[in-house]
Formats: C-alpha cells, sequence, structure tokens
C-alpha cells in the first residue's frame, strides 16, 4: 500500500542541529552503549531550546493524542504524541541523530544474527516504516507533576522497530523538581535485572536501547531484554523529549 509520504516525512535537519550531533564525543558513545547499555551526551539543548518545547506542550495543534498514564496503567502522568509535520527542532534531531544510530543499530545486529538492517538516511527508513502501515509520529513531550512516574516498558509500535532511542530532559532539576530520575533495567538470561540510573541534567540526552541488545559472556555473544521508565517526581514538574525513530500503526 502506498502512502503519501509528502505529507509525513521530514525535514532535513537545521544546520545548527547537524553540526552539535557531529561534534558529540560519540566515540565514547559507542562504548557507553557496548559497555553500559546506555550513553549520556551532556547539553545537546539549549536552555532556550528546552523551554520553548516545555511550553510547547500547552499548544494541543502540535500533537496528534495525549495520554494519560493511569488510565492504561503505565504509572502517572502524561504524554503527548507529536504530529506531522513535526516541529522543526524535533525533526532535525530525528534526522541528525539517526545516521550514526544507525551505524551502532546495524552492528549489534550482526552480533546477534538479526538480519534486519537500516539504511543510513532516516528518510528511507520512514519509508519502510510507510509502507507497512507505521504511519504515525512517535516523538513525543512527557509532563510529569509531584508523585508521577513513568514504569519500566519497551516503545514497540509496529513491525519495524529501530533499535535505538534518545530522551532529552528539558526541565532543570535544580530548579524545576527533584526526583524523577531516568532508570534502565536490563535482564540476563538466568541473572537478576541489572538497574541502571542516568543522572540528567537540562538539555542532557541519554540515548539507549529499545528492546535488547548484544551482551558477550564466557560463551560467546547473547542478547538482553532492556526496559526503561522514570522514579517518582518527588516534587516540582518534570518535561522529557523523546526522540524514537520508528513510527507507528
Amino acid at each position: 500500500m502506498a502512502f503519501a509520504a509528502k505529507n509525513i516525512q521530514e525535514t532535513p535537519a537545521p544546520v545548527h542541529i547537524s553540526e552539535r550531533i557531529s561534534k558529540l564525543d560519540w566515540r565514547r558513545i559507542v562504548v557507553d552503549l557496548d559497555m553500559h547499555g546506555s550513553a549520556l551526551a551532556k547539553t545537546v539543548l539549549f536552555p532556550e531550546e528546552c523551554r520553548d518545547l516545555t511550553k510547547a506542550y500547552q499548544d494541543d495543534g502540535l500533537f496528534r493524542s495525549r495520554i494519560i498514564m493511569a488510565r492504561h496503567g503505565f504509572g502517572r502522568g502524561e504524554y503527548k504524541y507529536f504530529r506531522y509535520p513535526l516541529p522543526e527542532l524535533v525533526s532535525g534531531l530525528r534526522a541528525a541523530l539517526y545516521p550514526k544510530l544507525s551505524e551502532i543499530a546495524n552492528r549489534w545486529n550482526e552480533i546477534m544474527s538479526v538480519d534486519v538492517r537500516y539504511p543510513k538516511d532516516h528518510s528511507a527508513f520512514m519509508e519502510r516504516c510507510h509502507q507497512a502501515g507505521q504511519i504515525r509520529p512517535t516523538p513525543l513531550l512527557l509532563e510529569y507533576g509531584e508523585g508521577d512516574y513513568n514504569c519500566l516498558h519497551q516503545d514497540l509500535y509496529g513491525e519495524h522497530v529501530f533499535p535505538l532511542q534518545v530522551a532529552f530532559l528539558l526541565s532543570d532539576p535544580k530548579e524545576d523538581f527533584s526526583g524523577g530520575e531516568f532508570v534502565l533495567t536490563e535482564q540476563r538470561p538466568r541473572m537478576q535485572s541489572r538497574a541502571e540510573v542516568v543522572p540528567l541534567d537540562q538539555g542532557d540526552a541519554v540515548i539507549f536501547p529499545v528492546h535488547h541488545r548484544p551482551v558477550r559472556g564466557s560463551k560467546g555473544w547473547y542478547r538482553v531484554n532492556m526496559r526503561h521508565g522514570v522514579s517518582r517526581v518527588r516534587s516540582g514538574r518534570r518535561h522529557t523529549l523523546g526522540v524514537i525513530f520508528h513510527d507507528s500503526v
């Protein structure tokens, strides 16, 4: 089935976003993802960009749906999925991050003997999603208040899943909220789950697996299952931008 891709494809990343992403320490990011299952990128977004995205949460015209977590057993708090066309900053981040992450994703799939390979250009991967009926955008803004939290989960939206995603903290943990730590868990075969807390400042990004990653054991490589969430916000209000690279059915 063909879709009107011109109505949903993203525009190329603005130069300032592309340059910012290209200057990240990708060698360290790759090592951290391989060793720990997540990687921290400091100050990817500027404070004014964080504030603008936070304010955008009130503009319902930018979003296709609003999810109240408690209604679905997801936790407490809420989030909104952007509609197409995405805001320039969100679209730019998606387009600029994807090529570097696709290299990691392809290497991981080869290690895990997964046949799927990802094109270097995000628009080509979007065409794959859209041809399969995954045409609804998945980048989202999340809002948590006091007592809110996000249960451990995986962001799987259809047949085509890109194995890495990125979350950006928009609020300032020194001024806007307390608690609300980003949490990852890793389930290795015949072992208890391992938890990892990633400390984030305003504008920081955490890169992490959507559902699994390769780990080297004494008998070779094996696949471990990953979940992520947010611990209880103890005070204030916390906003996050989530960038997911596959679209939803």
